[in-house]
């Protein structure tokens, strides 16, 4: 790699571009020749995901897609991202226990507290071990650093939150992969404009985007011989990345006064990164008081999630993610233009709209069903 890196040097091209085009084009390339083998093999072993009262599909489809978007992500970042797992030494560790643990649930069904003790044990390695971790809440709360200990409870819980979260938002084709790769491109852009200091992130957020794309064509198809789901090694694998992603992001903002290293400070930068991420969290957070309203175990499952609201309007997969995203992607335009006021104001205003984009289903609902009880009685 020296060598290709001097040469590149010699005739005036940037490695940097070169890895970026080449981490794009191979986790494209590995993710989307190895799922026609990952479908067959699912079909003729018959690991497939059957339909259930949470499902929002009717028919058996092989769940095993994360599989290939590990390989890919794997191989993509370790050869032209190597620098990050110098740096996080158990990034690659949590990964294969992630990927261990998903292909359990999604071919076994793994009980819910084994689960729960794998992704503690892959937040603690990410967090403890390789020192990824909230340090400072920027004002947040009148709270600024964060002691060590409680900074490291913090980081755990919000990795466990966001593992789980991306997980119940797979639930609808394109969803959770279509989210995906716009955080992917939004924390990618951020990275880009904050330096050279930063460029591994930005080429890791370009493999994952090159891997949900290659994704994304199979689980969008009309095809049942070629349709796939990511599962939950998938779901997972992405809620860990992005959770990683999204805390180096704050990470970047904190004036360290290190030596070498460009100091950058914005104050509502962990405000920024919960916009960026605000579908999952604001879904599960919603899902949760709901159940606990109605006195039901958080860990039921219903069908109470954004997406199951948009399917109750008689819309497509398609359109329901098109949509979900559309407006969750509004939400990080406001809360990027408004990144200078307060930012307890910045936060109130980004968890508002959070929150109300996950009820304007249900006022459509609502006005579907007068104006069809209106349509009835008018007619008798």
């Amino acid at each position: 790699m020296k060598h290709l890196e001097l040469f590149l040097f010699e005739i005036g091209v940037s490695i940097f571009y070169v890895k970026i085009v080449l981490g794009f084009v191979f986790s494209f390339l590995i993710t989307y020749f190895s799922i026609p083998t990952i479908i067959k093999i699912s079909k003729r072993k018959n690991l497939m995901d059957e339909p259930s009262v949470r499902s929002s599909h009717l028919r058996r489809i092989p769940n095993l897609g994360g599989i290939a978007m590990f390989y890919s992500i794997g191989i993509c970042a370790s050869a032209m991202a190597y620098e990050l797992f110098d740096i996080y030494k158990f990034l690659f560790a949590s990964m294969v226990i992630l990927l261990y643990v998903g292909v359990m649930d999604d071919i076994v069904v793994m009980r819910a507290y084994k689960k729960l003790v794998a992704q503690i044990i892959v937040s603690g390695l990410i967090v403890i071990g390789s020192d990824i971790r909230i340090r400072n809440l920027f004002g947040i709360f009148g709270i600024y650093e964060i002691h060590y200990w409680l900074s490291v409870i913090f980081s755990i819980v919000t990795f466990i939150i966001l593992i789980n979260a991306f997980n119940l938002i797979d639930g609808i084709d394109g969803l959770a992969g279509g989210y995906s790769l716009i955080c992917s491109a939004l924390f990618g852009i951020s990275y880009y404009r904050l330096g050279e200091y930063n460029y591994p992130l930005v080429i890791l957020s370009v493999i994952i985007i090159g891997t949900v794309l290659a994704f994304l064509y199979y689980n969008l198809s009309n095809y049942r011989a070629t349709k796939i789901f990511m599962g939950d090694t998938g779901s997972m694998l992405l809620g860990f990345l992005l959770a990683f992603t999204g805390i180096c992001f704050i990470d970047i903002f904190i004036d360290k006064k290190l030596p070498g290293i460009p100091r950058y400070y914005l104050q509502s930068a962990p405000v920024i990164a919960v916009a960026i991420l605000i579908l999952p969290i604001v879904d599960t957070l919603n899902v949760i008081i709901v159940r606990l309203y109605h006195k039901k175990s958080p860990f039921d499952a219903d069908k109470n999630h954004i997406h199951h609201k948009l399917l109750r309007l008689n819309l497509t997969h398609r359109r329901s993610s098109f949509y979900i995203i559309g407006y969750y992607l509004i939400i990080v335009a406001t809360a990027y233009y408004l990144r200078h006021i307060n930012v307890n104001l910045l936060l109130l205003i980004t968890l508002f709209l959070g929150f109300f984009g996950a009820y304007i289903p249900d006022f459509f609902y609502k006005f579907q069903n007068d104006k069809l009880k209106s349509n009835i009685i008018s007619k008798s």
